[in-house]
Formats: structure tokens, sequence, C-alpha cells
């Protein structure tokens, strides 16, 4: 089925010996597959840019390379124009119910920290901004322009980006993950790994527990534990009407992502029900919004 890329994965010069190329699931930006050779067990991703999402590889390479340098992804072996050989890390991949549990949750914090001030000092060359806002317009514009059928709803969705926006700062700026659903946290049974930096950029602290907390549906007392332990302090109503526009926020762009996914991408993803999923968290999510 992926013959070509297979192949060439096999031509690349890193490897020792005998080596094994097998498909890998779950990717929904990437073909990802395990190799294995003489040396030890691999995983390679290939993916092109991809404008209309604002993943651009070498902003994923030079976050990958600097997460690794801050002890939070398995190292960059290998890099060349549309693939990246990263090391294998035997895991336990997360589900929403491993993100739930507290005793993940009291791990996972942590994480999001280092991702967010241990990041930067690592990071080399270009970057780029994140800025969820401007994504959620970019997006309704793309809904126009390829005549989606979520088209009817872009001026209302627009709408409703602009307001959060407004509601959700002042902003501060941290280095985010931005892609914090449960496949992206890895248990190797000693510590947890963050990969997939498809998404990274500057952005708000916000935006990440806001993820982190409506992609594996926390509870509202877990949202409340996760904004105290972050910040260290307790959570001012202020902070509580910023994060729950973050949420929705993060909400909406996860629904308009598959959205646009529908029209524009090839990979075998079922985006109409995931679209349908985050469409329908969103709505109650931002309901519920409107009347805090």
């Amino acid at each position: 089925m992926h013959d070509s890329e297979i192949e060439r994965i096999r031509r690349l010069p890193i490897w020792h010996g005998e080596i094994t190329v097998d498909s890998l699931s779950g990717g929904r930006t990437n073909l990802n597959f395990v190799v294995h050779d003489a040396s030890g067990k691999y995983v390679a991703r290939l993916g092109e840019d991809i404008v209309e999402h604002h993943v651009m590889r070498f902003n994923e390479l030079a976050a990958s390379r600097a997460a690794h340098a801050a002890g939070l992804s398995p190292a960059v072996v290998y890099a060349q124009e549309g693939l990246t050989v990263l090391e294998y890390v035997e895991c336990k991949t997360f589900t929403s119910a491993d993100v739930r549990q507290s005793q993940n949750l009291e791990k996972i914090v942590p994480l999001i920290k280092s991702c967010h001030t241990d990041v930067p000092a690592h990071l080399r060359g270009a970057v780029l901004a994140f800025w969820v806002f401007h994504v959620i317009r970019d997006y309704v514009a793309k809904l126009r322009e390829v005549s989606s059928p979520y088209a009817t709803l872009a001026g209302e969705l627009l709408i409703i980006g602009n307001r959060l926006e407004m509601d959700a700062g002042p902003f501060d700026m941290v280095f985010g993950h931005n892609d914090l659903i449960a496949e992206n946290i890895l248990d190797d049974g000693k510590r947890l790994w963050l990969i997939d930096w498809d998404y990274a950029g500057y952005n708000s602290p916000l935006f990440d527990l806001g993820g982190l907390a409506s992609n594996n549906e926390l509870s509202p007392d877990q949202e409340i534990w996760l904004l105290e332990t972050y910040f260290e302090a307790s959570v001012t109503p202020e902070l509580m009407r910023r994060y729950h526009a973050m949420t929705c926020a993060s909400l909406l762009r996860e629904a308009m992502w598959s959205m646009v996914s529908e029209s524009t991408s090839d990979l075998d993803v079922d985006y109409a029900t995931y679209t349908a999923d985050f469409y329908d968290r969103f709505r109650r999510t931002y309901q519920n919004y409107l009347q805090m």
C-alpha cells in the first residue's frame, strides 16, 4: 500500500545490515513506519508541509530537536526534506482515559511546563508562532475556498473565534506543543515522553492547558486542579474566564481542522466522524461558556 514510501526509507544511508519496515498506525498528518536494523529500532515519519494546517516541517524538526535536548522527546537521528527518523521508545501510548487518571496528570503537568520553559533554550533557527485565532480565521477562508459543506457555518464560526480572542486575553507567551491529544503522550514505565511537534510554536500557555482538558475530557474539578498546579496559585475568576475561552477555541480549531481535512487530505482517516465528535464537543462547551 505504501510501497514507494517504504522503498524511500530503505534507501536511506543510515541503516546497518538487514532492515524491516512496518507501517505504524495513528498518524493524522504523516505516514509513520517502524524500522528495525542491526543497530536498533526507529520511527520514520514521512510528511510534506501542510500549508492549510500551518504545518511546516522545518519548524517541526527544530521543535523536535529542542524537545529532545530538553529531555522531553526521542532523539532525531536523521532528517531530509519530508522525512524524519527518530529513536523508537518502547512504551504505552496514552488514551484519554489514561490522561484523566490523577497519577498521570501529576506527571503530565511538569511535562507541559518543561515544554513551555525549557524547550526555548534549545531552539535554533527560525520557528513559528501558533496563534489559534489566526488559524480559525484562515480555516474559515479555506472552507469557503474549497466550497466545503461546512462553508455555511463559516460566518458564524468567524464571529465566535473573534469573540473568544477578545475574551481569552491578556496573553502570556510560551513555546507550546499545541496538540495535546492523548496519543502524543507516551509512558515507558519510568517516565513520560511528549512526541509529534507538527503544530509547535509560541502561544499562550492556556492553549495547551485548555487543549489537554478538552481533548481528553477532564472533569471541572480536574480543570481547576490543572490550573492551580500549573500556575502554583489559586484560580481567579479572571483566569477561569480566559481559560474557558481558550478551551472553546481549542475545540473549535480541532473541529475546523477536521472540516478542512475532509476536503484536502488524502490520508486514510475518518475525518467526518472526527468532525462530528469535536464539533459537538465545541457546541456543548461553548454553550456552557456563554452561561458562565
